[in-house]
C-alpha cells in the first residue's frame, strides 16, 4: 500500500495538492442520528500516497473541495459518496468514472462490490473488518486508518485496467455516460410530498385516511429535515398510520392514540390535526402506480426480450442496460425521460423500444 496520511487541516491540501488528471475518493460516514450522513472521513488516492482528510476538525473544507474538483474523481458505486458531499458540503465533483459502472458495462455483476472487483481484477483479497465502525471517534485508531486507505488503494489501479478493456470493446465512452448521470442534483432531491412511498403500512390505506397519511408524512419529514434527525425519531411508522387511521379531530383525540409521545403532542399536535383536516378535501391519489394490466404486462415483456437479447449480444446483464423497473416506469409511469431513450442505449435498444410505445 502506499504511504497514507491523516489530514486534520484539510485547506492546507487546497495550495499543497497537485491538479491530477484522476484521483480516486471513498467516503466513512454515520447515520444513526441524523436525517443525513455524516461525512466522517474523505479519502484520496493519488498514484503516490493516500490522504485520509478529517471533516470533523473544524477547519474549512472549502479549498479542500475546490483543488479536488481540478481531476476526475475515481469512485466504486458512487451515488452514496456523492449524496453524503452533497448533503454536507453543498458540494458536486465536475467529472467522475465509477468502477461498478465500469465493470457492469464489461459484463462483471452489475451490483459487483469494490472487494470483489478487487479480487477480480487484482485476486486480491481486502478484509471488510470495520463495517460497523464507529467513524466519529477521534483520535481515529491506526486500524481504522488503515482499512479506509484499503478502500481508494486500487481505484486508481482499477480505472486503468476497466479503462483499457472498456476501449478495446468500445464501450468507455458509455461507462463516462452511465458515470455523469450520478451527478443530476435531481437524484438526490428529498421532496417531502413522496415520503409516504417510504412509510410502511401507508399502501394499505384509501380516500381519505391514505391523503391523511400522505400529508403527515410529508409533516415528518420536513421535520426531520429541519432538525436533521432519523425519521422514526419524530415519529414512528405505526404511529403515524394509527393517526391517518383513526383521523382524530382535537388534541385530546390525538393524546389518546396509542404510543405517541406526550411531547409530540405538546410539540407538534396543532400541525398534525391540521394535516388531518386538510384531508378531508384532498382527493389526489397517493399511491404508487398498480401493477400492470394484461395489455402492459404483454408490452413489458416485448420491451425485456428486446433488452435481453441486446444484452446476451453484448455479453453484459440486462439490467445493465434496462431494469425491469425501468421498463416498467416508462410503461404504467409514463416516464419518457428514461435513460433508456438516450446515450448509448437509444441506438442499441432505445428508438426500438419507443417505437412498441
Amino acid at each position: 500500500m502506499p504511504a497514507f496520511t491523516f489530514v486534520d487541516q484539510p485547506d492546507r491540501i487546497a495550495t499543497d495538492f497537485p491538479a491530477l488528471e484522476y484521483v480516486g475518493v471513498d467516503t466513512e460516514f454515520m447515520r444513526e442520528r441524523t436525517f443525513f450522513s455524516q461525512l466522517c472521513l474523505v479519502q484520496v488516492a493519488t498514484p503516490d500516497e493516500i490522504l485520509c482528510v478529517d471533516p470533523l476538525s473544524g477547519h474549512s473544507m472549502d479549498g479542500f473541495w475546490l483543488q479536488l474538483n481540478k481531476s476526475t474523481w475515481v469512485l466504486h458505486s458512487a451515488r452514496q459518496d456523492i449524496e453524503v458531499i452533497l448533503h454536507t458540503a453543498n458540494f458536486m465533483p465536475a467529472s467522475i468514472f465509477d468502477t461498478q459502472v465500469a465493470a457492469g458495462l464489461l459484463g462483471m455483476a452489475p451490483q459487483i462490490g469494490y472487494a470483489g472487483l478487487v479480487k477480480e481484477l487484482f485476486d486480491v483479497e481486502i478484509p471488510k473488518s470495520h463495517t460497523r465502525a464507529d467513524w466519529t471517534r477521534r483520535p481515529l485508531p491506526e486500524a481504522l486508518l488503515h482499512y479506509a486507505a484499503e478502500d481508494v488503494e486500487y481505484l486508481l489501479p482499477a480505472r486503468d485496467e476497466l479503462a483499457a478493456r472498456l476501449e478495446r470493446a468500445g464501450r468507455l465512452e458509455w461507462a463516462r455516460q452511465d458515470s455523469s448521470l450520478l451527478l443530476d442534483p435531481a437524484l438526490y432531491d428529498v421532496d417531502p410530498m413522496n415520503a409516504i412511498a417510504r412509510l410502511k403500512g401507508g399502501r394499505n390505506l384509501r380516500g381519505r385516511r391514505q391523503a391523511a397519511a400522505a400529508r403527515l408524512a410529508a409533516w415528518r419529514e420536513s421535520e426531520a429535515l429541519k432538525r436533521d434527525r432519523p425519521r422514526q425519531w419524530i415519529l414512528r411508522d405505526t404511529v403515524l398510520v394509527d393517526i391517518a387511521h383513526r383521523l382524530p379531530e382535537t388534541r385530546s383525540q390525538l393524546s389518546r392514540i396509542k404510543d405517541i409521545p406526550p411531547k409530540v403532542v405538546q410539540r407538534s399536535g396543532e400541525r398534525i390535526l391540521e394535516a388531518v383536516a386538510a384531508s378531508a378535501d384532498d382527493s389526489h391519489d397517493y399511491r404508487p402506480p398498480g401493477p400492470p394490466d394484461e395489455e402492459q404486462k404483454a408490452l413489458l415483456k416485448k420491451m425485456q426480450k428486446i433488452v435481453s437479447n441486446c444484452a446476451r449480444e453484448l455479453g453484459i446483464a440486462a439490467e445493465t442496460i434496462a431494469s425491469k423497473k425501468e421498463l416498467s416506469a416508462v410503461i404504467i409511469g409514463g416516464n419518457r425521460d428514461s435513460r433508456v431513450f438516450d446515450g448509448w442505449r437509444r441506438d442499441l435498444v432505445g428508438e426500438e423500444l419507443a417505437a412498441l410505445l
